[in-house]
């Protein structure tokens, strides 16, 4: 399935889960994830099914000033 993960262009099996798209770019924490504007509990990384088109953000903070 191709999805979008941080204004990228991703490809990911069919029933890919936000877990997974973090998987494919190697996440380290701390980070948050939204799905098509939608914020993701950290609980449900796992269980929330990805669909084809969907735009994954994942945020991380940036300390300093």
């Amino acid at each position: 399935m191709n999805v979008t993960i941080n204004q990228q262009a991703a490809e990911l099996p069919d029933a890919a889960t936000v877990q997974d798209a973090l998987a494919a770019i190697t996440a380290r924490p701390p980070f948050a994830v939204a799905v098509n504007t939608r914020f993701v509990p950290n609980t449900q990384y796992a269980a929330h099914a990805l669909h084809e088109g969907d735009r994954v953000e994942v945020i991380s903070p940036v300390t300093g000033g």
